[in-house]
Order: structure tokens, then sequence, then C-alpha cells
């Protein structure tokens, strides 16, 4: 199963490669993975084999894991996803045009929105299962936006993500409080076990149903789903009529044996389910866009299935399931028959389609077998489905089997509006230029229509593959599909509902003029006026509080954080129970406090910005000293190489802005930011002081010796950035690089620039650190002779700068220690595991090295130095961290789990290596990178901007 899934993973990525050699042709080898989905799943099926299970562990601390596990209902769904699919992916091959721009992304995420639902069907885990849920919702995304030049495009896609993803998060509240309850988190041990019912386990299913309802489109939800028809015709095909509407109905299927009969589970399902497949029909017969039509009948469709597999019982889910499995086939291939007809025609527009039943009978046959099934009519797999579902509220539902019976009439109106709509002749309608569609175009829709008719004259094939899907339903489903149960009372339900739509279709002209009349709301107006009071409300509230002053922000922040925290320990008076009080270990500590908090208190005081950075600066020095005292060398090291390379952040920052501070007025104002300050700086020594005095539980720090030991170091802290805690260093990592990219993105108005050309000889007036026109000018030959004497320099930039701005003796010592410095890195690097450093330890000390280099001679004494792209630098070392994280799976059997090498090699002898390292590199070249980028933008480019000024 998981090579399944990395299968379809490859296939994303290798996708934009094939489409870029291949063209529109990729599509067919690309149609393969998914086709394989669908060879691997039919069998056991089939069969009937035992449930298969494969299961990773992903994070061992949280008991995360990527659980799969396949049965009876999953190996159906990538039956759909892989055979339908395939089928999709293939008709792309066509349907596109040679040179349709997008079209490499389009393959991309088309192959990775496959390999979410591959991993949405097979995931045993609910967070497992959330984390593709979303996934789905993110390439459908970027599906429905395809063409991102039209505005209806870019409208549906965020209509649709802002739904789903609403949805979703409310979906992954109920799902964790229910695996909560239930002691596992485990999708089969949950349903088998489920925790009993109480309040809280209603919330937990109200907020699941509101991920299910919406993924699938179910009123009051549905609003997304007919606009996403902005997409082009293979999406609507493969996500709203195959697979993605179909995860919720999943979940439902999944859920309902172990919660139907909770209070909120059947009112909620039911009333919701049939009010759609009702109102979602009616609003289909007004359509004249063709896809628009079939959008409706699919949210109709849905709405159909959501109470046949919502009820509980396992006839009705029987019907469900073979009602999803019918809608995959003839949705799917009605959706290709109008982009085939919009291919030929260039519209969908049924008023403006005339005569192509005469002129395409293949495609009007494929056209009528789909219609067919979609309507309900004998011999398809859509009328054994339907009928199954009457069947199930014969007796005792009668309200309910009323409103599935008009919903079912409703259907065979518009299957039969749309086969007039696309194909009949309309005497008063001018024929337009028809180009006629290939072999190629027509045979995926053609297999899908057969396929429908087939199954629903062999549909008693499927009666114990589709039964075993709803075992899990409380009783034994006495009923059994077949292509014909003899007359009764489900045929006579069947017959009045296509008798209904007859009528119905008959009478058209004048139901549509009543349908405009009786239309209270367009669900696109309905999504706006949402949308639009939101916005309005969030200005109201943004203007109310959000004034536009970082002090008020501040002091704000502080002043309620302070206090909650000084209620929290007035409240529970900790130090009742606390132990001796022990403020410092020596004079030497009291001393070192004693000198920080002065030192901050004369920052306050300061009148000019240089002064305040420097003294805060000392502030933060002094806490390093403490941390040395108090013998934390590695945490000392760091803040001391922090405070370093902040202090250079700021002088860069603050060189353009005036020297002096503005004092604030009034004076009252003032002095409420010092108290406010005050106040915050005792309250936190003072949680600071009891949290550390009031410690019942044994420290977690006192198993970390062992770990770091069983981790093959002797540096705790450093084993415990790269081993124990080696997801929060990847995230703040991650964190690393987008600071990064935030710092370019505000510095720079436009695309960054390059880095500055290297030192060039050049002659003439410089200007501070700008020298225009180096491009022309031939690279520096030191040993050339020339007309007059050169002056020796130090280094490479020297000559770039104004006499004024030049030090020598800051040359000389650039030129001395750089690669020392360097050199000091790289040993800070690899000694981690057993001595203070690391590599952001090492990463910032580098960063320095290029400080002086850049201090000494400019911007492009900086490019001398470095001569690297910093995004690729920032990338390397990103793809590093991650890809050692996942070679745990390699190495080891968990994410993160390091491997320890003692290899014995000529001339080194004995060397210890840890994979681990891998890590600590990566984290270097990040850290390198940032500081690199804070040079190139709030230093080379703040240069060149005062130099054309």
């Amino acid at each position: 199963m998981l090579l399944l899934f990395a299968a379809h993973c490859l296939a994303a990525v290798l996708a934009p490669v094939l489409v870029r050699w291949l063209g529109r042709n990729a599509f067919y080898p690309l149609a393969l993975v998914p086709a394989a989905a669908a060879v691997w799943a039919l069998p056991p099926w089939f069969a009937g084999d035992d449930p298969r299970a494969e299961t990773f562990s992903w994070v061992p601390a949280f008991d995360l894991e990527i659980a799969f596990r396949a049965d009876a209902l999953a190996w159906m769904m990538l039956l759909i996803v892989g055979g339908v699919g395939a089928l999709i992916v293939a008709y792309c091959g066509r349907y596109f045009d040679r040179g349709t721009p997008g079209l490499v992304g389009f393959a991309g995420y088309l192959l990775a929105f496959a390999a979410s639902m591959v991993g949405l069907v097979l995931a045993d885990d609910i967070i497992l299962l959330y984390v593709f849920w979303e996934l789905t919702t993110v390439f459908s995304y970027l599906l429905i936006g395809f063409d991102a030049e039209r505005r209806a495009a870019r409208g549906a896609a965020t209509q649709a993500i802002v739904i789903t993803t609403f949805g979703g998060l409310a979906m992954l509240v109920g799902l964790i409080m229910l695996g909560q309850a239930a002691g596992t988190f485990r999708l089969s041990e949950l349903v088998a076990d489920p925790p009993e019912g109480s309040v809280a386990i209603s919330v937990a299913l109200v907020l699941v149903l509101v991920g299910a309802l919406s993924k699938s489109a179910i009123m009051p939800f549905g609003l997304w789903l007919p606009g996403a028809m902005a997409a082009p015709t293979p999406v609507s095909a493969f996500l709203h009529a195959a697979a993605m509407v179909k995860a919720g109905i999943y979940l439902l299927l999944r859920l309902t044996p172990a919660f139907w009969e909770d209070p909120v589970w059947q009112p909620v399902v039911l009333v919701l389910g049939a009010a759609t497949m009702v109102f979602a029909g009616w609003r289909a017969l007004r359509e004249n866009d063709l896809k628009l039509l079939l959008a409706y009948g699919t949210v109709s469709q849905l709405g159909f299935m959501t109470v046949l597999v919502g009820s509980g019982e396992p006839t009705a889910a029987l019907a469900g399931v073979t009602i999803l499995l019918a809608h995959a086939l003839f949705k799917a291939a009605l959706f290709m028959v109008v982009g085939i007809i919009d291919h030929a025609t260039g519209t969908r527009d049924l008023r403006e389609l005339t005569g192509l039943g005469r002129l395409t009978p293949v495609l009007y046959g494929i056209a009528i077998l789909a219609a067919a099934s979609m309507a309900g009519l004998p011999t398809t797999l859509g009328f054994a489905g339907k009928e199954a579902g009457y069947e199930a509220f014969v007796e005792g539902r009668g309200l309910l089997l009323a409103a599935l019976v008009v919903g079912s009439g409703l259907t065979a109106a518009y299957s039969l509006r749309f086969l007039w709509g696309a194909f009949a002749g309309k005497p008063a309608v001018e024929r337009r230029e028809l180009h006629a569609p290939g072999v190629a175009l027509l045979l995926p829709p053609a297999l899908l229509a057969v396929a429908g008719v087939v199954l629903g004259v062999f549909v008693s094939v499927l009666d114990k593959p589709l039964g075993r899907e709803v075992e899990a339903y409380p009783g034994t489903a006495e009923y059994h599909l077949a292509p014909w149960h003899g007359f009764g009372m489900p045929l006579a339900l069947s017959a009045t509902s296509i008798g209904l739509g007859v009528v119905l279709f008959l009478l058209r002209r004048p139901l549509l003029r009543l349908a405009h009349l009786l239309v209270a709301f367009e669900p696109a107006a309905v999504y706006r006026a949402i949308m639009s009071g939101l916005n309005d409300a969030a200005l109201q509230i943004t203007g109310t509080v959000q004034r536009g002053s970082l002090p008020g922000y501040l002091l704000t922040i502080t002043l309620f954080g302070s206090a909650s925290a000084a209620v929290a320990l007035a409240s529970s008076r900790p130090w009742d129970d606390a132990g001796p009080w022990r403020l410092w270990d020596g004079a030497p500590q009291g001393f070192v406090a004693l000198l920080t908090v002065v030192t901050a208190i004369a920052a306050v005081r300061a009148g000019n910005r240089g002064e305040t950075v420097v003294l805060a600066s000392a502030s933060g020095y002094g806490v390093a000293t403490l941390f040395m005292l108090q013998g934390a060398p590695d945490i000392a090291l760091t803040q001391f190489l922090v405070e370093t390379a902040s202090l250079i952040v700021f002088v860069l920052v603050l060189r353009t802005l005036p020297v002096g501070f503005q004092r604030t007025r009034p004076r009252a104002r003032r002095t409420m930011h010092v108290l406010v300050g005050a106040f915050a700086g005792l309250t936190a020594a003072a949680a600071a002081i009891v949290a550390g005095q009031a410690r019942t539980a044994t420290p977690i720090s006192v198993g970390y010796p062992a770990a770091a030991e069983e981790a093959g170091g002797s540096n705790i802290v450093a084993v415990t950035l790269v081993d124990l805690r080696a997801w929060d260093t990847l995230g703040e990592s991650s964190v690393v690089a987008l600071a990064a990219l935030g710092i370019t993105s505000l510095v720079f108005a436009r695309r960054r620039f390059a880095m500055p050309p290297r030192a060039r000889n050049v002659s003439g007036d410089v200007d501070v650190w700008a020298v225009r026109g180096l491009d022309s000018v031939e690279p520096a030959d030191r040993t050339a002779p020339t007309g007059r004497r050169r002056e020796r320099t130090w280094i490479a930039g020297g000559a770039t700068l104004a006499a004024e701005r030049r030090s020598i003796i800051f040359e000389v010592v650039a030129r001395l220690v750089f690669h020392t410095v360097l050199l000091l890195s790289i040993y800070l690097l690899f000694v981690a595991h057993s001595s203070p450093g690391g590599g952001f330890a090492g990463g910032i000390v580098a960063g320095l090295a290029l400080v002086i280099r850049y201090l000494a001679g400019g911007p492009y004494e900086l490019a001398e130095a470095a001569p690297v792209n910093i995004g690729l630098l920032l990338g390397v070392g990103l793809v590093l961290s991650t890809g050692t994280a996942l070679g745990g799976l390699v190495w080891g059997d968990a994410v993160f789990q390091s491997a320890t090498l003692d290899p014995h090699l000529p001339v080194l002898g004995h060397v210890h290596f840890t994979t681990s390292l891998l890590f600590d590199i990566g984290v270097y070249l990040i850290v390198v990178g940032l500081i690199l980028d804070i040079l190139t933008s709030l230093g080379a480019e703040v240069d060149r901007e005062r130099a054309e000024s």
C-alpha cells in the first residue's frame, strides 16, 4: 500500500517533466499509475480477502503513525479513484490542445490529487486521514483555479477552499474529541469499539458531520460545487463526480455503523440529505449550462447517497454503495461528454445546441447509456441501487421515502432535459460548426457508460463484494442485488419516479417559469453575502483594535499577558508548597544579574538609538554570562553569538534612521510604559522562580543523559536539538528560512537583485559602497603592468570604497581572521555531539565571518567571500534536514531516528559518525543563508539605494 501511494507521489513529481518532454501525450503513461491502483484493488475486493494493514512510525513521541489499512470499502474506493481516474487522465491526452498554457502544472496537480485520495481511503489513523483530507482540498483548489487569468476560476477556487477548509477544521476537532474519548486514533479500532454516548460525543459527531457534509456539498455547504464547474472538464469528472465529493460519503460509510444511534446523527444526515436531493434536483431543471445542470445533479445524487449510507439500515447502505459506484461511472462519463461537446462546438449552453444527436451518433449513444443509469432505468446499475434504496424505506419511513421518490423523479427529468438540450434538433437554433471528436476522446466515456449498463445487467455478481462493505452495519441485509426482483412496491416506486420525471420534462417550460419565481436565493449570491458580511465585520473589528501603533500593540499584549500570569500565580499560590528558596549559587551570579538589570534600565533611559542597541545587547550578554556561570556553555555560546549577530542587524537597519528618539508625549504615557515594563519583568521573574521552586514531578531532564548516550553523543544540549527534539529544530529551521524570505520581500520593492558583481579594477571616483558601470570593466589584475603605481589591497573589495570609508587595519584583520573563523565554525559544527557547538552556533560564527568581510569591504567584498545563490543555500539546507528526517525510515524504523557509524579509516583512525550530523549540516547552511540574506538585503541593497538616491 505504501508503494502504491509512493508511486502516485512519484508520478506527480515526474508529471511536469513528462509533459515538457511528450506534451499532452504524457497523460497516457501517467494514466498507468491510477490504473495500477485499480488492478491491485480488484482481486481482493472481488474475492473478499481479509483486510490488509501496513504501519510505519511517523512521530513516535506522539504515537502518530503512517497506518494504512485496506478492506472491502477501501478497495472499492481505490477501484473508483484508480479505474475512473485512469480513464479521465487518458481523456486529458486529447481534451487539451497542444501547447495549452499551464498544462505542466496541471498534470502534476492532477496526479497529486489522485495520490491524496489514495492516502485518504487507505488511512487508518484519523490524524493521517485529516492530512490527506486537506491535501485533496489544496489540490482541488489548484485544479479548479487552473485558468488563473479568469476571474470566475479564481473566485470558484477560493469559494471551494474556504468552505471545505472550514468543514475540514471542524472535522479535525471532532475527530480529536472522538479519539480522546475512545482512547485510540485508529479509525478501525474507533469504529469497532466506539465511546459511550454523551453530550461531548454528540458535539464531536456534529463537527465531524460538518466536515463530511461540506466535502460532499450537502446543504447548507453545497454552494461551492456548482461554482467549481469553472474548472476544466477533466477536473469536474474526477474531483466532482468520481473522487473528491465521494470523500464525505466514504467517511459516513466508515462512521455510521458505530454512531448511527446517537441522537444527532440521523436527524442531521437524513433531513439535510433528503432536502439536498430535492432542492438540488429542482435547481438542475433551471440550468442551461450543461455542466451546471450536471453539477446540481451531482449535489442531488450526493444527497441521495447521504440518506442511504447515513440511515443505519444495512439494506439502505447496500443501496448507497451501489449508487456510489454507479454515480462514479455515469456522472464521470456525462461530464466527459459535455467536455467533448464544448470541444466540438465551442459552447455548453443547451439553447445554442441543435442536431448533435444526428451528427454525432456515437457520442449520443454514450450519453443515452450514462443518462439512463443516472435516471435509474432498468438494466442499469443506477436502477439496481435505486430499487434497493426504495426497498430499505418501504416500511416505517413514508415521508423520507416520498422525498426520495420526488428526488428520483427530478433526476429523471433533468436527465431527459440533458439529452434533449445537448442532442435534440431545435429548428429555431442555428447550427454551429462541428469539429468531430476522435476515438481517443470518445473511448473513456464510452467505457464508463457501457460499464454502467453491463454491471446493471450482471449486478448479481456485485452482490457479495458490495455486501461485504456494509457488514459493519447493525443487522443483516436480507436484500440481494439483482437485475430483476419481480413486481412489487420498489418497482412501482421506480416506475412512479420515472413517470414523474417524464411529466416534469414535458411541462418544463411552465415549470421553468415557476422555478424562477420560487427561487428564494442564488447559491453564489449567498456566498458573496456571507463573505461580504465577514469582510465588513473584520474591517470594523480591525478598525477598532488595530490603530497602527506598534507601541500600543506591544503595551496591550504585555499588559494582558502579565496580568493573566499574575492572576494565575495569586490564585494558585504555588509558593505555599515550595521548597527552600535559592536566588543564586554564588556572588558572581548576583553581581552579573545586578549589572544586567542596570544595563537594561540604562537602555530604557538612553537618548539615541545607537546607545539603546548597544546597552540592550549588553544586557543580553549579561544573560549569556549567567548561563555560563550556571554551567550551560552551549546555551551561553549560542546566546553570545545571537546577541552579536542581532547587534549587527540592528546597526544595519538603524543607520538609515535618525540618531535620536522622538520623546513620548505626554510624559505620563512614558511613565506608564515604564511601569508596565517593570510589571511584566517582575511577573516573568516571579513565575520563573516559583515554577522552579514548586516542582513536584521528576524533571524530564533526568532522562536526557541516558538518551544522549543512546543517541551516540555526550553533549546533552546538542543531542537534544538534533535527536530528541529534532521536530522542534526542523520547525525552527523552516521558520528561519521563511524569515529570510520575509526579510527579502519587505526590503526589495522588486525582484531580488543578484549578488553584486565581484570587485573590478576601477579608476576614477568611487562613492560609498557602490560603483556604477562595473559590468563593463575587466577584472583586476594585480600583476599586470600599468602606467601608474597601484596600491596593494588586502581585500578584493577595498578598491570599491571611498577613501574616507576605508580602514587598512580593518582590512588586514578581515583578511587574517576570515578563514580562521570559518574553520572555527566548522569545528563547532563537527564537535557538537561531544562539546559545546552545533549547526546553529557554527552557522552564526560563519555568518559573523561574512559580516567582517562585508564591513571591511562592502557588498563587492561580500560577493567575493560568498559567491553562492542564497535561495539555493537555504533550499539545500532544508532538503538536507528534511531528507535526514525521512532517512530515519531507511536506516531505522521512525522519522528522525539516527544511526551511528564507527568506522576505522586510514590516517584518521577511529571515526565516530552519526547521521544526525547531516541534519546539523542542514541547520548550518540555513543559518548561513539567513545571515547572507540579511547582509544582502539590509546591507547591500540599502547601500545600492543610497548610492542611486
